[in-house]
């Protein structure tokens, strides 16, 4: 059985959109016949052992911790994983290193892999410098912004196959200079033997929150400024000129949840809008089923047209409307007029329209929801995309040699 050992930065029992994915990759890998285990670095951050077992899946920690200066605290920490990962392959002796990044796992697993003769594939689900403009955390050309690109070069360029999650980060590798055959596509995904049919919509939550019977646009996610939620908030009063009963809730948190709050609570419709703070994962389909639209208004940035989201395909496996913004990220899930409809980013008023356009569409609801489950179904199921890495892995165990160095391993 071929093992396959993956590079992370966390993993559960810690909940985010990075740990779903990695959760459900493992999942599928399982079902194919992988013997599959996770390693996460020195920023995973919950308190736990350092074996951990969590929902069936097998993770192992990095003990210590690594200090110093910007620059020389990230490489003690790459030396750590890389360390760690030789000598759990010592024990466990896995056949191909799998990472994902940031580039700090890319470059931990080509150090480890090289020592132990084995392949390494780094997988790419955003790049970190332009996730820290859109999180407000740096700025673009900035020397943290270079060095961490500089970082993501160093991992492409160590590894023996590179995956990414859309056209658009490969597209930018390419024109870096990386070969097109070098680079795979592994499109966020659902699980959807998680989604059965959708939960009743719960009368009794919807009066705790004031929604009342009406139209419901819903966010649910984290609250970063990229998300372009302030411009959602600044559409309601436009919105609400059409359509009076309509309601706005949003549910989740993050860095820009006060700014937020405060800008509902100043607008003429702030009654028409609701905050729920974030609540526990198990509880997320009980919100879904409280909406009609779920709105994913993303600001345009270098990240938002590079990176694919992964919300907007779990909403259509919700059986929800979807309207987005159209940045190249969205333009990769949604076809405007089938599956969704896409409106112009960084403008509330084209935000307002499409969303009452679509609000007095209601004899069409049934077909985008229909198509939308449909696009998920056949494009981004897990248990059928997860075979693109077997691919990827076959070609690299296959290669004489990376034979050679599985065996000397």
């Amino acid at each position: 059985m071929t093992r396959i050992l993956h590079v992370l930065d966390h993993s559960l029992p810690l909940h985010s959109g990075y740990t779903f994915r990695t959760r459900a990759i493992l999942t599928a890998q399982k079902a194919m016949g992988l013997d599959v285990r996770g390693i996460t670095g020195l920023r995973h951050s919950a308190d736990g052992p350092r074996v951990e077992e969590v929902d069936g899946l097998t993770f192992h920690r990095t003990p210590g911790n690594a200090e110093g200066p910007a620059g020389l605290k990230e490489w003690r920490e790459i030396g750590a994983l890389a360390d760690a990962i030789v000598a759990l392959a010592e024990e466990w002796r896995p056949d191909i290193l799998h990472a994902h990044s940031p580039a700090l796992d890319g470059l931990a697993a080509v150090r480890a892999g090289k020592k132990l003769g084995i392949p390494v594939v780094y997988e790419i689900r955003a790049f970190w410098e332009d996730a820290a403009v859109g999180n407000l955390t740096s700025t673009e050309g900035s020397l943290k912004y270079r060095l961490t690109r500089q970082l993501e070069n160093m991992a492409v360029s160590g590894a023996d196959h590179v995956m990414t999650i859309c056209e658009g980060l490969k597209s930018d590798l390419v024109s870096r200079g990386v070969l097109p055959d070098k680079i795979g596509i592994m499109p966020n995904g659902v699980d959807l033997t998680m989604f059965g049919e959708p939960a009743p919509r719960d009368d009794a939550l919807a009066d705790a929150l004031g929604l009342g019977s009406g139209p419901v646009i819903g966010f649910i996610g984290s609250f970063y400024d990229y998300e372009g939620l302030d411009d959602l908030i600044a559409a309601m009063p436009m919105l609400i000129e059409r359509h009076p009963d309509a309601r706005l809730l949003m549910v989740g948190g993050g860095p820009m949840a006060d700014e937020l709050k405060a800008q509902a609570e100043a607008s003429p419709v702030a009654d028409a809008i609701c905050f729920t703070g974030r609540v526990p994962h198990s509880e997320v389909e009980r919100y879904y089923a409280l909406t009609d639209i779920m709105t994913y208004p993303r600001k345009k940035s270098r990240l938002t047209d590079l990176v694919t989201p992964l919300k907007p395909l779990e909403a259509m496996a919700q059986m929800k409307l979807v309207a987005a913004s159209d940045v190249g990220g969205h333009r990769e899930l949604i076809t405007h007029g089938e599956t969704g409809v896409l409106f112009a980013p960084d403008d509330p008023a084209n935000c307002a329209n499409a969303l009452a356009d679509l609000l007095d569409a209601r004899g069409e609801w049934d077909g985008y929801r229909e198509r939308g489950r449909a696009h998920v179904r056949d494009n981004h199921d897990w248990h059928r995309n997860a075979q693109r890495y077997q691919v990827v892995y076959q070609s690299l165990l296959g290669d004489p040699g990376n034979s050679q160095r599985s065996n000397a391993a």
